[in-house]
């Protein structure tokens, strides 16, 4: 005679480890990762925010960069290159804005023909303090969350339309803050 411990009856409980962890759709990981680069990396940003001026334009500003990363990251938004495309853009925005805000980098300067490789910070500056933790809050936190983060597998037709609408919602982000930017600035 055998001793039966557990009966099985067939239904699964709603805390079986398969059920408890639901995956995110691809769209939400895109959208999380462009609002982060166009807004946590934007440092014109928090500059406006804290002094109270031309809260506008940085605002558009990072609405443009969040829609055009958004559109890039759509486009590769396939399953095995959505995590290294967004986390490349993730390292250059984290670099940038770490540059930027050490070199205090004025948000007009940036508009007015200066290179963008004035917005890097100085081989100096990686030795300082400021630098590295930058790039650990902006650049290793939300790499680490995206290659934390269980995204659902999509059908070849329902990732090409999440894709596609991905990228025409980025681009009319996009247009939309670049022909605002010149209307509300003045």
């Amino acid at each position: 005679m055998s001793l039966k411990l557990f009966r099985s009856t067939g239904y699964h409980s709603i805390l079986s480890p398969g059920e408890t962890r639901v995956a995110m759709h691809p769209g939400w990981a895109v959208m999380a990762a462009s609002v982060w680069i166009g807004y946590a990396c934007n440092p014109w940003f928090w500059h406006s925010l804290a002094a109270g001026a031309d809260v506008v334009p940085a605002t558009l500003l990072g609405a443009a960069v969040t829609g055009a990363t958004g559109s890039v990251v759509s486009l590769f938004g396939w399953r095995r290159t959505l995590k290294p495309v967004a986390t490349v853009l993730l390292a250059a925005a984290a670099l940038v804005a770490a540059g930027v805000w050490t070199q205090d980098m004025a948000l007009g300067a940036a508009f007015e023909g200066q290179r963008p490789a004035l917005a890097l910070p100085s081989w100096a500056s990686l030795f300082s303090w400021q630098v590295p933790t930058l790039l650990g809050l902006l650049g290793l936190l939300p790499m680490l969350w995206l290659w934390n983060a269980q995204l659902r597998r999509l059908g070849g037709p329902a990732q090409l339309r999440a894709n596609l609408t991905g990228m025409a919602l980025g681009a009319t982000i996009t247009g939309g803050a670049l022909l605002a930017l010149p209307l509300l600035t003045h």
